[in-house]
């Protein structure tokens, strides 16, 4: 497509753009004769993220920010290769970390334009080049190892004699100084020196910074790099955790799009794959968030992932690579463990604000008991550049020196993409095994962990979560994608318990496998660390909100269909019978609840019903309650209401001032506080915005007190009790809130709706409870986790805001209160306050 359109002539210093713009350029080159033999580079320095193509097969990935701004023509130019020839380069006009405008993390400016730099055919002269890293590696080991180190000494002197010796006109004059660096270089450690185990990284955002579609040409520009690499670098090891987004990013939409485009590429990669280089780990569909997924969408990830390698590469991971995700739910290791994997690397956790985490290579133990082996780079990063400095670091960070003489070193740039350079593993192969330096070995993952298998009889176990103590923000930024993501979890469940019990039913009926694993993919690939959470541009945002769109429209007409199936005999009208209607529960447990069902004219009636554990039941005559609901109004403004299981009372701005429990008789609600109280905070965090907040904004606290409408009765009884008030919050933003009580429902529910226009500001609501505990319970995936209520000691007061699922629970012996939620995720319990971030 690109090469069959007009050309116009360009020019070194003309602009393009604006943002997210793609501009293709034809290159017609000669190389002079006079440079045989020679090593030529076709040199390309702009701005934005570059792919150069040749013969129709893209070839080189070029990015300034990457450190690539030449592609290597010939390595020795012979007489039968030519010398004229066609490239194109395809110039994105985004940058490797999008197009934030005035920093990297702020909204992108949509009129940046890229400025074409430098063109140019050069000879490279690898002489000098390999002098230059001859005399990096040595200048840091003498600045790096110490006074107190010998070998500080010997580095500096023998970079002084290779100056004096080398006479930079007479090229004939390197090979002596080369040769007294390799002196150096070849004096070996001794057989207790620590091992650096240096695998070729490139961690991808699928959407950050930049939309999903762009994130499929990071890759290929990527990996197209590393194949180059590794066809001059057959020592070079590759870990690559997303692969499959440049296949199957969308199974139905871009799967033959994108195979079409890069078909020559993924072949490479394959043959790379079996030869050992070009390895793939991580056994997911996407680097997902590590807390707010479902237990089910967890075992999604895992299954999509594995059964993705299985079917492309014939072998499934056994290593679950997480290195960029804002913390680690404490139902991770059984879930690995129950999908082949046992075997875990991140390094999110030296991001903590407040404590140091205690170990770098450790045993993880989850809820039920089950353990992994998992391994935090101790350098601290996924993107190292093979500096003496970090390998220095990654020996003198290791938290389990002693215990285990092996760790990880992931080398390459990384977050916008980009991998390793040619200059990064000149400087390792120099490192390999010198004397005063740890020894450097290309590895992989599985040598990696087999190595720290055999050592780990003397390792430390973590019980419980890998809390990140920082970006608490994301369990609550963007409140729409948190929503629709419980919102589409839901539906999927409900369809695929239908479509079983259908199938069951009905021979005839097919269950829509294809349909529900299409549909399975858009939400897990929305489910991404940076997409989730909420830390990602407006254009990514807009595409998530589709995506969960079209979850819902096409999960809807999956379970009218099943509904169908199932329960077409029910749904005919049958002669001289009642009228009735059908009540379906996909949920594995009995509900007596109160429904709402419409009615011709359009208006809505409530009937009282009981539908067995996952069943269904006809109602026609809808039962009465043992004790309808009353409502009262009192003289002061103030509503009661009660349903002969609990009571309450609440003021004319909606504080709920009492809550019994009838049976009992205890009150839920301390003397003299008000719960449902509404609090705003300022939210000013110390740089990332969208990720965090910080724990002085629990000084800013004001209670939301502003009444636009008081309380008021919606509903005066019977089968519902309702009632409704609205207040301002902040400056600009309105919040309107009706409060339900069902018939037999032991439960209060808030329907909540904000009108929100505040700027750096957080919504809490607040629910102080008469109940004493040290600990509060915390529904995660498949299970529970109790978390602190007091803020003893560092550990405990990091966690002043923690997420959760559908609940959490302050108890003591006998009594407690539960705070229920169906779209939210940030929470908190201190001391006796349970809270809800809004």
């Amino acid at each position: 497509e690109a090469v069959v359109q007009e050309f116009r002539p360009a020019e070194v210093g003309e602009s393009f753009g604006p943002t997210w713009e793609t501009c293709w350029f034809k290159v017609e080159l000669s190389i002079p004769p006079a440079w045989a033999g020679q090593e030529v580079h076709f040199i390309w320095d702009s701005d934005g993220e570059c792919m150069v193509w040749r013969d129709a097969q893209p070839v080189q990935g070029l990015t300034k920010e990457g450190e690539k701004t030449s592609y290597i023509l010939t390595s020795s130019l012979k007489e039968s290769e030519p010398h004229s020839l066609t490239l194109y380069v395809e110039l994105a006009c985004n940058g490797l970390f999008g197009a934030g405008k005035g920093s990297m993390i702020a909204p992108p400016d949509p009129d940046r334009r890229v400025t074409l730099n430098k063109v140019e055919l050069a000879v490279f002269n690898r002489d000098v080049y390999d002098l230059l890293v001859d005399l990096e590696i040595l200048l840091d080991m003498a600045k790096l190892l110490g006074e107190e180190n010998q070998r500080s000494f010997q580095a500096l002197y023998t970079a002084n004699q290779m100056v004096n010796v080398c006479d930079v006109t007479d090229p004939s004059t390197f090979p002596a100084a080369r040769d007294l660096a390799a002196a150096i270089f070849s004096q070996r450690n001794g057989e207790s020196q620590h091992t650096i185990h240096a695998v070729g990284h490139c961690h991808i955002d699928s959407a950050w910074l930049w939309p999903y579609e762009e994130t499929i040409r990071k890759c290929a520009r990527s990996w197209v790099t590393v194949v180059r690499l590794m066809e001059h670098n057959p020592e070079l090891t590759f870990a690559c955790s997303q692969l499959r987004l440049i296949s199957v990013l969308w199974q139905a939409q871009q799967f033959e799009w994108v195979r079409s485009w890069y078909p020559g590429l993924y072949a490479q990669i394959r043959d790379f794959v079996a030869k050992g280089q070009f390895i793939p780990v991580g056994g997911t569909w996407v680097e997902m968030d590590g807390n707010l997924p479902s237990g089910e969408s967890m075992v999604r990830q895992f299954l999509q992932g594995q059964r993705f390698f299985q079917e492309q590469f014939g072998r499934i991971c056994s290593e679950f690579w997480l290195p960029d995700t804002f913390g680690y739910s404490a139902q991770l290791p059984q879930l690995m463990r129950g999908c082949g994997i046992q075997r875990f690397l991140t390094q999110k956790l030296s991001w903590n604000l407040v404590n140091a985490f205690p170990h770098h290579t450790f045993f993880w133990e989850g809820i039920d008991g089950s353990r992994v082996l998992t391994h935090f780079p101790p350098g601290d990063s996924y993107g190292m550049h093979g500096l003496v400095e970090e390998v220095l670091k990654t020996v003198k960070n290791n938290k389990d020196k002693g215990r285990v003489n092996h760790s990880a070193f992931l080398f390459g740039f990384g977050d916008g993409g980009g991998g390793p350079t040619q200059k990064m593993l000149d400087r390792m192969k120099r490192m390999r095994d010198t004397d005063g330096l740890p020894r450097v070995q290309f590895s992989t993952p599985d040598q990696l962990f087999s190595v720290l298998e055999k050592e780990s009889s003397q390792l430390c176990t973590w019980v419980g979560e890998l809390f990140l103590e920082l970006h608490n923000g994301t369990y609550t930024t963007q409140a729409q994608i948190k929503k629709r993501n419980r919102e589409c979890e839901r539906i999927l469940h409900d369809v695929e318990v239908l479509s079983t019990l259908a199938v069951a039913q009905d021979s005839v009926f097919q269950y829509p496998a294809s349909q529900l694993q299409r549909l399975w993919r858009l939400l897990l690939l929305n489910q991404f660390h940076d997409v989730l959470p909420g830390s990602c541009i407006q254009l990514v945002v807009e595409d998530a909100l589709q995506y969960y769109a079209e979850i819902r429209r096409t999960g809807a007409l999956l379970q009218e269909e099943a509904v169908q199936s199932l329960c077409r005999d029910l749904l005919q009208p049958k002669a001289g019978s009642a009228e009735s209607i059908l009540v379906l529960n996909t949920l594995p447990w009995e509900r007596t609840e109160v429904i709402s069902r419409p009615e011709p004219d359009g208006t809505e009636t409530l009937a009282l019903v009981t539908v067995p554990s996952m069943g269904y039941a006809l109602v026609r005559e809808p039962l009465l309650p043992s004790q309808p609901v009353s409502v009262m109004k009192q003289e002061d403004g103030s509503i009661t209401m009660e349903n002969g299981v609990i009571a309450l009372c609440l003021d004319m701005m909606g504080h709920l001032t009492s809550l019994r429990l009838l049976d009992s008789e205890r009150e839920s609600v301390p003397d003299g506080c008000y719960a449902n109280q509404f609090a705003l905070f300022d939210d000013v965090p110390l740089y990332w915005d969208a990720w965090d907040v910080m724990d002085y904004h629990l000084e800013t606290r004001k209670p939301v007190t502003t009444l636009l409408k008081p309380l008021e009765i919606t509903l005066a009884g019977g089968l519902r009790g309702s009632v409704r008030f609205s207040l301002q919050v902040g400056k600009r933003s309105t919040l309107t809130q009706e409060i339900i009580l069902d018939a037999m429902c032991p439960y209060l529910r808030f329907l909540t709706q904000v009108e929100w226009k505040e700027a750096h500001k957080f919504l809490k609501v607040e629910f102080p409870v008469q109940v004493r505990s040290t600990d509060a319970t915390y529904e995660i995936q498949f299970g529970h986790l109790q978390r602190p209520t007091h803020w003893n000691t560092s550990w405990d007061w990091a966690r002043f805001e923690v997420w959760a699922h559908k609940w959490l629970d302050l108890s003591e012996h006998g009594f407690g209160v539960a705070l229920l939620n169906d779209c939210k995720y940030g929470a908190s319990a201190h001391r006796n306050v349970l809270s809800l971030s809004l």
